[in-house]
């Protein structure tokens, strides 16, 4: 494992070691950092809440003093991390004797990021900013992994199959089986490396093994020191609040019904079973049906299977939330429905839907048939927070539409209200109606550290590294997640007799995913210390080979992945609207700019589409975002426009809103990576003088 650290370390480290106590690290922490003191490439592998952060940020600052001209870089995988980490860690221990930077998509300096790293110390940026940087050629922004002499790697378990992490560690991999010797220093930081999947000690192994190749790195946790850190950080009282499945349900019945009058009217034959109604398992069916329909011109069996989608999404959500919280998601779909029919299958479903609309929302209404998970989940929140006004918690569950009909309930919810409960929304931060600005995102966790919101309603974005305040409650909620992460989720509670509930239904999936969950975290610490038992020798060669096979691997997909982007002409290749099947555009009209965004360049294309409102994107260096984009014949979105450079007004497609005509038959991409035809570059130049022809006479 080649590092790049100065002779003198070695007399540095017992000088180092007494000088932990000071830096305030815990026993357990000065021992997992030992070896990454000695310039070794680690991971370090403890609890959440058991100050991971902190040890690396001891292993920078000693890096930084024992290795003249050193340069530290601090990956992480989510924006809101950047912040943290400088303001929370890095900069209040480093800060006075070093140059730092943090570094996200919302700042300029990542336009100039090769000047920053070559001016600071110690750099904080995501992952996908140092990957940019690798391979953008441009003078002052590109940089070379060898100007780093330390990578700290946050949440490290994403290092793997095509996350941005195991990219940049890919091209680390390479350099290092060709002989590379000046490459940075390794220090990845996980609580969970999981399983992989596997449900057996040999296969969770090979997992634990393939994170260390990929990270160049052996793993190592607290032993001497095993009982200060379960002092430390001590495990949540788990306990499963379990109701009984509701003995009637008339307004999902009568969802059902409709659905299986659409099915009758499909008339699909006995070759198409059909699964259970309300279930993920009946989801991924009539995903199969609508590709089947497009790819059949069969129009009918697409937009049924369209519509069979929305309606299981309001079975689930019935099952997860209120019936008025399914009953508005149908009622949103099908208010702009009338204004988009076009032939018989449309006028069918629209009218289906309306004829049923008013014994819909009467049923929506009947409280006697209401979801019994939501007076569980009103009880296990009274519990916590009707005993003391410092009480703080976090609300998990799976979807963003399911968290805000969460947050819904809990704000006009009088018994919540009463108990002084002050809660907020935290999602992901995107695009669309139910996402979060950045900013929003550190306007509430910052509300919550300070105690002005008491509880969190949150997606999964909450489960990893967020730095909030201790809570005495955690609670999840129609999830049904890895054992990574549960375990996540679970360092949350850190308070002291804090309570990790898990409200279900009885024999409900949940549960059983829970309970395997359980298993699973005890297959992982028992994989991982065999790992750690290996002959040290045994474990590089193991290693070596895992990066090897990986490395052909990987030359092996780029060279199948070209030969798939030439198999078709693009002048060949016809894109059609998925929702109506008109043909819309060829495969030569379309261009990428900044390898991101792939737009249409044909003037006659604009009367195909009609526009809407403006997304909620902020402006970039070269562009700014326009209006929404969608069929004029169907409504279908397509994306949206771009304003390029200020001058160029372009439509930006996503592909999996089209159906690619080709020589070998109608095909379907989910991504533009996928299409089987070469994209070229978009000329700025050439597009400005086919466009304004006399803009420079």
């Amino acid at each position: 494992m080649s590092v790049f650290i100065s002779k003198d370390k070695e007399l540095c480290v017992d000088q180092q070691t007494s000088r932990m106590a000071d830096f305030g690290l815990y026993e357990y922490q000065e021992e997992v950092v030992q070896r990454a003191l000695r310039g070794e490439n680690i991971i370090i592998w403890l609890p959440t809440g058991g100050g991971k952060t902190r040890a690396a940020v001891y292993v920078a600052k000693k890096h930084l003093e024992n290795n003249p001209g050193a340069k530290v870089a601090v990956l992480v995988n989510k924006v809101h991390l950047v912040d943290q980490h400088y303001n929370n860690e890095f900069n209040p221990y480093l800060g006075s004797d070093y140059s730092l930077v943090s570094i996200s998509g919302d700042c300029d300096q990542k336009d100039f990021f090769g000047c920053e790293v070559k001016n600071s110390d110690l750099v904080i940026c995501t992952a996908q900013i140092l990957e940019n940087a690798l391979t953008n050629q441009e003078e002052g922004k590109h940089v070379e992994l060898s100007q780093f002499t330390l990578l700290i790697i946050d949440e490290c378990h994403h290092t793997h199959k095509e996350g941005v992490y195991n990219k940049i560690m890919a091209r680390y991999v390479a350099q290092k089986l060709k002989g590379e010797r000046r490459l940075p220093q390794i220090l990845g930081l996980t609580a969970s490396p999981g399983t992989g999947g596997a449900k057996s000690i040999k296969g969770a192994v090979e997992h634990v093994l393939q994170i260390c190749a990929n990270l160049d790195s052996v793993i190592v946790s607290s032993k001497v020191y095993a009982p200060e850190l379960k002092k430390k950080v001590p495990r949540p009282r788990k306990r499963f609040d379990i109701v009984d499945r509701r003995p009637q349900d008339p307004f999902g019945d009568h969802l059902k019904f409709m659905m299986q009058f659409i099915h009758d009217f499909m008339a699909l034959g006995p070759e198409f079973p059909v699964r259970e109604f309300g279930t993920q398992e009946y989801e991924a069916d009539v995903v199969i049906l609508e590709k089947k329909g497009v790819t059949d011109r069969n129009r009918l069996l697409a937009q049924c299977a369209l519509h069979l989608r929305q309606y299981n999404d309001a079975l689930l959500i019935n099952d997860t939330v209120r019936m008025v919280d399914a009953f508005r998601v149908l009622e949103s779909y099908y208010s702009t429905k009338s204004s988009t029919a076009m032939d018989g299958t449309d006028f069918f479903l629209l009218g289906l839907y309306q004829e049923n609309e008013v014994e819909l929302r009467k049923l929506s209404g009947d409280a006697r048939f209401e979801n019994p998970k939501m007076g569980k989940l009103q009880n296990t929140l009274l519990e916590q927070f009707v005993q003391g006004g410092h009480s703080r918690g976090i609300l998990f569950s799976k979807t963003r539409k399911s968290i805000c009909c969460l947050y819904d309930w809990v704000s006009n919810n009088p018994a919540l209200q009463r108990a002084g409960i002050r809660a907020a929304i935290l999602t992901g931060a995107g695009n669309g109606i139910n996402y979060m600005t950045q900013n929003e995102q550190k306007d509430t966790i910052r509300n919550f550290r300070l105690g002005s919101l008491n509880l969190l309603i949150s997606t999964s974005v909450a489960e990893e590294g967020l730095d909030i305040p201790e809570c005495n409650l955690v609670v999840r909620y129609g999830l049904l997640t890895n054992e990574i992460a549960q375990q996540q989720a679970s360092g949350r509670a850190r308070a002291s007799d804090s309570v990790y509930s898990v409200v279900a239904q009885a024999g409900g999936r949940e549960v059983r995913r829970e309970l395997l969950n359980e298993c699973l975290e005890d297959l992982t610490g028992r994989a991982i210390g065999e790992v750690q038992r290996m002959e040290p020798r045994d474990f590089q060669m193991k290693i070596t080979d895992l990066q090897t096979e990986a490395l052909l691997t990987r030359q092996l997909a780029e060279q199948l992945k070209l030969k798939k982007r030439s198999r078709f002409n693009a002048a060949t290749v016809q894109l059609s609207c998925r929702g109506c099947f008109l043909p819309v555009a060829l495969g030569h009209d379309i261009k990428v700019i900044e390898n991101a965004h792939h737009v249409n360049i044909n003037p006659d294309f604009e009367r195909y589409y009609k526009t809407g409102g403006q997304p909620a994107l902020k402006t970039f260096e070269d562009w700014e975002p326009g209006r929404v984009i969608s069929c004029a014949a169907c409504g279908r979105q397509w994306g949206m426009e771009m304003i390029y450079k200020n001058i160029a007004l372009l439509p930006i497609l996503a592909i999996e809103n089209f159906a690619m005509e080709t020589p070998e038959g109608r095909k379907l991409a989910k991504k533009w990576k996928n299409v089987e035809f070469t994209v070229e570059e978009f000329n700025f130049s050439t597009y400005c003088h086919n466009k304004f022809p006399n803009m420079l006479d």
